[in-house]
């Protein structure tokens, strides 16, 4: 029988809480255990800590785990919560996602200050985003716009474009749901003209290999199809050694047995891209995903990838 709380390692930003207190909810209702029962121990990262440059300049995606996973291995943490969309491909020894919660929408959500919508933003207007894929998709679609690095908490961008900084920026719609800011999006991103990124909008728990009480207890919560959908996102993503460098695209969506897939990788000016699509049996997800990564990687030759390391 537990007797101390179970200790759930988040970041300290509004929604790393909000998608941590998501966590304790559903355990708590799957297992009947009283909030007590759980402590939300709340760690500054490297990548919290540095905003004022891209996450490529700095060290890609690891910077927002490593805190988290060094607490993990030394069982100071039970679990740890984060955006399955942070995680490298690559994981500390002896560590793994082992639950994933239901997915939200995966999409990209318009925040227009003066215009809606991507399309209607004047000629030569600035757009803000981090995120390398957005940069390149908004280059794609519309190559007269100016893109600028734009990091930072949700409402410190959302100031930063208040403040006339930007015309717009791009946020991933999920995160905006799950701030209870859903209203504040003028446009919704098409997820076949403007694909998200592998993994966005599902939230997933990282704990220690072979700790079978925890993995009981992770066990109530997962959700299959998200688990099977983003494992094959983030085989394509592997197979493609991609990280914060590289504009990178992928969805993965479960219908009864079956999986389907479409991925994208780009230039960073987004003038040329590669689309792949499979489809295949959900317990094979992990090999479609990694499979379609080294499809792109032929048809695209290594040319095209020079330059993103």
């Amino acid at each position: 029988m537990q007797t101390k709380p179970f200790r759930i390692g988040t970041r300290g930003s509004p929604l790393a809480l909000a998608q941590a207190h998501e966590a304790r909810d559903r355990l708590m209702a799957a297992h009947g255990l009283a909030a007590e029962m759980f402590e939300i121990v709340v760690l500054s990262t490297t990548g919290d800590r540095i905003t004022d440059r891209s996450l490529a300049e700095i060290g890609g995606k690891g910077l927002f785990t490593q805190e988290l996973e060094e607490q993990l291995t030394s069982g100071d943490l039970d679990i740890a919560v984060h955006s399955s969309k942070d995680m490298p491909t690559k994981l500390p020894e002896g560590l793994h996602l082992s639950a994933f919660l239901p997915r939200e929408d995966p999409r990209d959500a318009v925040v227009g200050r003066t215009a809606p919508k991507l399309s209607e933003l004047p000629e030569g207007a600035t757009v803000g985003s981090s995120s390398l894929r957005r940069q390149a998709l908004i280059r794609r679609l519309r190559p007269d716009i100016n893109v600028i690095t734009f990091r930072g908490l949700v409402d410190t961008r959302l100031r930063k474009l208040a403040e006339g900084q930007v015309d717009a920026t791009l946020l991933a719609f999920a995160g905006l749901k799950r701030l209870g800011k859903p209203d504040i999006v003028t446009e919704l991103l098409d997820p076949v003209e403007f694909p998200p990124a592998p993994a966005q909008g599902a939230i997933c728990i990282e704990s220690r290999i072979g700790d079978d009480r925890i993995q009981t207890l992770l066990s109530a919560i997962n959700h299959a199809a998200t688990f099977d959908a983003v494992t094959c996102e983030r085989a394509f993503l592997a197979a493609l050694d991609g990280s914060c460098r590289t504009p990178i695209a992928g969805y993965a969506t479960c219908d009864g047995e079956d999986l389907h897939f479409s991925g994208m990788v780009l230039t960073p000016d987004g003038s040329q891209s590669h689309r792949v699509e499979v489809s295949g049996k959900r317990n094979a997800a992990e090999k479609l995903g990694y499979d379609a990564g080294e499809k792109v990687r032929r048809d695209a030759g290594a040319a095209f990838f020079e330059g993103w390391g």
